[in-house]
């Protein structure tokens, strides 16, 4: 597996709004998430504990799915395992200048720990780098499933997946049962949710209710849906006093930025905005 990642880091932005044929990969099948986040990636019960230790809980948010048969909490009726909330736990996404293929700097949802000046992981390579993130594409040229390199060709043209063979050491795809408690956690007591599944699906959720779910995952069980209750009080308790440089910078981007789609200012304002708040460095592209 080679990818050409350049001026892309199209798994990291929302570029729905400057592709002539957005694709809605995500929203297909019975079950549909209640947010509106794009390629939402999902983390382990390791990265949520990892990202937790390292103070940087405000960087996580959960998915859940609308479900017809599942639970209802705020008039929606949400996933459930046995009556408890399902959700996966992922990134969040702050509204950034960036310019992806050659496009010129435009405000789009883009993963807090991308650069908009290298488009560059601000944590690659580091102990809180997502699992997911490492293996992609790896997992989709397995199942034989579009990759978002190949969506990115598509749309924009160049040679974004180099080489399509995936790694002969790419480790287990969790799926099924084998997931729960490792990467679909369940919450478990859906009366705390009320008014949370609400601004949920208003896109309007509080670090409080983030905090909730970064809390439920970490104190997860693997291959069950108990959750080990002293363990969620602490993790809890963790995530609520977390204020790093990525909630900050998320806060000033949301204050800044005009609608998605509209020109954005020069990308180097990440500078005043996330490096002067304790944002690492990227190391940018060999010439």
């Amino acid at each position: 597996m080679e990818v050409n990642c350049e001026e892309c880091a199209g798994c990291c932005i929302d570029w729905r709004a400057v592709s002539a044929a957005p694709s809605d990969h995500e929203r297909r099948g019975p079950r549909v998430p209640l947010d509106d986040t794009y390629n939402l990636v999902p983390l382990t019960r390791g990265d949520a504990r990892a990202f937790l230790d390292a103070g940087l809980a405000d960087a996580l948010t959960p998915r859940l799915w609308r479900d017809e048969s599942g639970v209802e909490i705020d008039g929606v009726s949400v996933s459930a395992i046995h009556g408890k909330p399902a959700f996966f736990l992922g990134l969040r996404k702050a509204p950034k200048p960036v310019g992806p293929f050659g496009t010129d700097p435009t405000w789009l949802p883009t993963c807090v720990f991308l650069d908009p000046t290298t488009l560059q992981c601000r944590i690659h390579g580091e102990d809180t780098y997502p699992e997911e993130c490492a293996d992609y594409p790896g997992h989709n040229l397995e199942l034989e499933q579009e990759t978002e390199c190949e969506r990115v060709e598509a749309a924009f043209g160049g040679n974004r997946l180099v080489d399509d063979d995936a790694p002969a050491d790419l480790p287990a795809f969790l799926l099924g049962p084998q997931a729960v408690g490792q990467k679909v956690f369940v919450f478990p007591d859906p009366e705390r949710l009320e008014g949370v599944v609400a601004r949920a699906a208003a896109g309007e959720l509080t670090d409080e209710d983030r905090s909730l779910f970064v809390a439920a995952a970490v104190s997860a069980a693997p291959g069950t849906t108990t959750v080990n209750r002293d363990r969620f009080e602490s993790a809890l308790a963790a995530a609520r006093e977390t204020d790093s440089w990525v909630g900050r910078a998320s806060d000033d981007w949301e204050d800044r930025a005009a609608d998605t789609g509209t020109a954005a200012p020069d990308p180097a304002l990440a500078d005043r905005v996330e490096r002067e708040r304790g944002a690492p460095e990227t190391p940018g592209w060999d010439d």
